[in-house]
């Protein structure tokens, strides 16, 4: 059999990639791990990866062109760039409630400004103006969380007390796409680092000080079954093999207010040595079982395909 190779692409991040490439490649399975080494690829190009690990495509377009065009090669690209590049944080709390995970409050709100050649009173005439913040915070309360639809990483999250800083953030927003949410005064905070759809690992997390917490035993039992529950559940649905989901418990409910995640902090400084490992051991067990499995031959069904699914459950 010839030797099956992962690659992987990465941006500023320099504990996990090579603890990650090192652990597949100590193993001597018939797979091997690497950086993705890309120049002017053209069309016809064989692809020589059977699974790429995607960890930075968010920030740099020709990646995640590329990877769209490795996909439809029968490459393993985790995460699925077609899911990826459609996913936003508004459809995510659609996508939670149509599967019984429970979402805080949530509303869309339109652009606050947009690109030269949108005029407000040709282009946008499917818009009510002006928007009724009044009917907002009526329906969210306050405080509230206004994020941008598309961000991570913490960037352009707001809490908001009054409806002023609701309305001085929003102003500010510039062509974001921003949604409003309910603020949930939680009794637990939890964020579970997930793998394969499968594997699925409940953290203690204080949001305030971004930072984990080594407690085996901060959730009951019935509470952490709860939670990978449906933390799988959201994988499953997202089609993401590598994610990070947050969950805020408050009164006995979990409600995930932070689940789409792709390219997940996987530092060893965030995550602490112990918590790590376990993503560097449990993502090489995947991809070597993703890299070892037969590709999947293209067809011209394969754009539909992948926009729903990618990888193999474990």
């Amino acid at each position: 059999m010839p030797q099956r190779r992962i690659g992987i692409l990465v941006g500023r991040e320099w504990s996990w990639p090579p603890a990650f490439i090192d652990e597949v490649n100590r193993r001597d399975v018939g797979v091997t791990a690497e950086f993705v080494k890309l120049g002017a690829p053209p069309l016809d190009e064989a692809i020589s990866w059977d699974v790429v690990v995607d960890r930075i495509s968010h920030e740099v377009p020709f990646y995640r062109t590329w990877l769209k065009h490795a996909a439809l090669q029968g490459v393993t690209v985790i995460n699925n760039p077609f899911m990826w590049t459609a996913d936003d944080k508004f459809f995510g709390a659609t996508l939670a409630e149509a599967n019984g995970v429970r979402s805080p409050r949530t509303m869309a709100l339109p652009n606050k400004d947009y690109v030269p050649g949108i005029t407000h009173d040709e282009s946008l005439r499917n818009l009510v103006y002006p928007l009724d913040w009044d009917g907002v915070i009526a329906h969210i309360g306050l405080p509230c969380i206004l994020k941008d639809a598309h961000g991570g990483g913490w960037r352009d999250v707001y809490v908001c007390h009054s409806l002023e800083q609701l309305i001085h953030h929003y102003d500010n927003s510039g062509m974001l796409t921003m949604i409003v949410q309910e603020f949930i005064r939680w009794d637990e905070f939890v964020r579970c680092i997930c793998i394969g759809r499968q594997h699925i690992l409940p953290i203690k997390y204080d949001p305030k000080e971004r930072k984990y917490h080594d407690d085996d035993n901060f959730l009951p039992p019935d509470m952490r079954a709860r939670i990978i529950s449906q933390a799988r559940t959201l994988v499953r649905a997202l089609g993401y093999d590598m994610n990070s989901i947050e969950f805020a418990i408050r009164d006995g409910v979990p409600y995930a207010i932070d689940f789409m995640n792709p390219a997940p902090d996987f530092d060893i400084n965030s995550l602490t040595p112990r918590y790590f490992n376990w993503a560097v051991k449990t993502m090489a067990d995947y991809c070597i079982a993703a890299a070892l499995a037969p590709r999947k031959t293209p067809t011209p069904e394969a754009a539909h395909l992948f926009a729903r699914t990618s990888g193999t459950d474990q």
